[in-house]
């Protein structure tokens, strides 16, 4: 079996496009015959809804808790390839039940591991916020992929999120790696989108994708349908650049596979 590689999608500030990303960059992946997990540990259950799929039953809340394991949570989207860990509200009594725990951040990491799967991705959806939830993430993750958006203030927080992933590699996940950093929501008519792509890259160099997500009236619209952007437009520039993200992203990681071999 191929190597399972986790990705936590990360950024404390809300409306980068991070539940978007994980949607449709998962949905990219799987429809590149990549069979993929998306867990959704954000309260909100935007990336549940976002897929079609109900909240109900066995969610990361129970999971989190240790009171079902993983496999039971894990249910098919419509989309090939591409299976679901969903999420509720319940989500947020699990911050404040977890608080005590000395092993409160390890949860998740604990359920991956005791459940190996057969996907070749997981996609973690964190809240927006850098609490217990995303704790968990990070702690299990192999990697962290940060959206950006190209508007103002695009890296605020940021600084926040990179003291948070250097605490988590010092406490519990030392292999930690930065995935890569994909901008969002970039507008090729404003010149402060421009300059706010020249700012990311001078910052994080060769971390950011070559590929940068549009602005696209089409993925803004696919949520409310419970819907991929492929389902709702295969043709827009939107799925044409989550198509050429996942690309990327695999290409990304033959090469690391490559150089460590």
């Amino acid at each position: 079996m191929r190597e399972r590689r986790i990705i936590a999608v990360a950024n404390q500030k809300g409306g980068v496009g991070k539940t978007t990303t994980v949607i449709n960059l998962g949905a990219a992946l799987a429809a590149l015959e990549e069979p993929v997990l998306v867990a959704d540990l954000d309260p909100q259950g935007n990336c549940t809804s976002g897929l079609g799929c109900q909240s109900d039953g066995v969610t990361s809340y129970e999971v989190l808790e240790g009171l079902q394991p993983l496999a039971a949570g894990i249910r098919k989207t419509r989309f090939p390839n591409l299976e679901l860990l969903p999420a509720n509200a319940n989500l947020v009594g699990a911050e404040i039940e977890l608080a005590s725990d000395p092993h409160r951040a390890q949860r998740l990491d604990g359920a991956l591991r005791a459940q190996p799967t057969s996907h070749r991705w997981v996609l973690i959806d964190c809240p927006p916020s850098l609490g217990v939830l995303t704790a968990n993430a990070l702690a299990a993750a192999d990697g962290v992929l940060i959206p950006i958006q190209c508007e103002y203030f695009a890296l605020e927080g940021v600084g926040e999120l990179m003291r948070t992933i250097e605490r988590v590699r010092a406490a519990w996940n030392p292999g930690l790696a930065i995935d890569g950093v994909v901008l969002t929501l970039f507008d090729e008519r404003l010149s402060l989108a421009q300059q706010v792509v020249t700012e990311v890259r001078r910052f994080f160099g060769e971390a950011v994708f070559a590929t940068v997500v549009p602005r696209n009236v089409r993925l803004a619209e696919a949520p409310s349908f419970g819907r991929t952007i492929f389902e709702h437009d295969i043709r827009s520039r939107g799925a044409r650049a989550y198509l050429a993200l996942a690309e990327e992203l695999m290409a990304r990681r033959r090469d690391e596979t490559a150089s460590a071999g």
